[in-house]
């Protein structure tokens, strides 16, 4: 696997970093910004909004960039919305700071997905995408908790400075161990860009991303208060269970890695099912504590570690290009916030279970979704990188 798959995963393990930082320190924002906690939860959703309609633009707009020169842009973008964010002297100004670093964050997964495309041949493309998002799913096993803990420690402020040092780090590595790269064929021509969106299958493929992350995040958005007042856990023991559930991602994504290039409708279709099977598991048995864990951990063993099937699905059926990847982040998106957001009403009207059976209903519609493909039959390989790439 080139070096510089590697390098593009630290980029995309701080910009996850940013974005989870503030679910660890809401308290401290809601204190320091003097604001309430449910507005300081509206920072998680102003990022996610960003990134889900803001990314699609910022791509675009770096369309005729070469693509090395696009990553420095997106990093230089990030790290001012995070200077802004450590120097926030209200909530208006940190809520522009959440805007601007979900933009930069989703069209950085874009242009980085794009360029592991281009450096690797088609035969292992899965595991280079899988190797990329280990900033992902590392970001959510140590991002997320030595953030929380920077903050506890010297302030939220410190935290938000930490993450762009990082930044900084981030950027030095990519610009010495990215290797200079042309803009992909036809990106200097937006609408020839759009064409590819005329595709009903491609559609189809972004639907079922959609539900596969929209059934993961019902369940971990409310994982906390589902563990303790539930399964009646200790708030103290929580944290080392989401420890298990980061570790549980990590592991899946790898093997997901392995498969996704040769077996990713199977993939996908065997993952959904036993996603369905551990989410309705998880609402029957939510009050055994053995059960419950094991499901836990089974959800992040097949939840958000189908991406690297989900991105090869996506590239087979349009391109590998910096915009089809972009847009595909933003439908993951919104499956974090139908997940979260429709997840929070299941609660009032079907209690802490309600979430857990919601995820359990959009994993069997993300299997509805997998049909018309497994019925046309097994997908073309994806393109060469020459034949979707110029390089300089």
């Amino acid at each position: 696997m080139p070096r510089a798959v590697y390098v593009l995963a630290l980029g995309i393990f701080a910009m996850v970093t940013s974005e989870f930082v503030v679910a660890g320190l809401m308290p401290q924002l809601a204190a320091g910004l003097d604001a309430t906690v449910p507005q300081i939860g509206y920072l998680i959703t102003a990022f996610a909004v960003a990134m889900a309609f803001g990314g699609p633009f910022l791509t675009v707009a770096l369309l005729r960039t070469r693509q090395k020169t696009a990553l420095m842009i997106l990093f230089a973008v990030f790290l001012v919305g995070n200077v802004l964010a450590a120097t926030a002297t209200g909530y208006g100004v940190m809520v522009a700071a959440r805007l601007i670093t979900g933009a930069a964050s989703q069209a950085f997964f874009g242009v980085a997905l794009s360029i592991s495309a281009q450096l690797t041949r088609p035969e292992v493309r899965g595991r280079a995408i899988a190797a990329v998002m280990n900033g992902l799913m590392l970001g959510t096993l140590l991002g997320l908790p030595l953030s929380t803990l920077i903050g506890e420690r010297f302030g939220w402020r410190a935290a938000f400075w930490a993450i762009s040092a990082l930044t900084v780090l981030a950027a030095l590595c990519t610009i010495v161990g990215v290797p200079s790269l042309g803009r992909a064929e036809g990106t200097g021509n937006f609408r020839a860009e759009l064409t590819v969106f005329k595709k009903r299958r491609l559609w189809l493929a972004l639907s079922t991303s959609t539900m596969i992350i929209g059934a993961t995040f019902a369940a971990f958005s409310y994982l906390n208060p589902i563990l303790t007042e539930v399964t009646g856990f200790s708030t103290r023991a929580v944290p080392l269970l989401l420890i298990a559930y980061g570790a549980a991602t990590v592991i899946g994504n790898t093997v997901v890695g392995r498969l996704a290039d040769r077996y990713t409708l199977r993939v996908l279709g065997g993952g959904l099912a036993l996603n369905l099977a551990f989410l309705a598991g998880f609402a029957l048995l939510a009050d055994v504590p053995v059960p419950a864990v094991v499901c836990m951990l089974g959800i992040g063993l097949v939840g958000v570690t189908m991406n690297p099937a989900m991105a090869i699905r996506v590239q087979r059926t349009a391109n590998a290009r910096a915009l089809v990847n972009t847009v595909h982040t933003s439908f993951i998106t919104l499956g974090v916030i139908i997940g979260s957001s429709v997840g929070g009403l299941a609660i009032n009207g079907f209690g802490l279970r309600g979430p857990l059976w919601l995820g359990a209903v959009l994993a069997a519609v993300g299997l509805a979704t997998l049909l018309p493909d497994v019925v046309r039959g097994r997908l073309r390989p994806c393109p060469s990188p020459e034949s979707s790439y110029v390089k300089s």
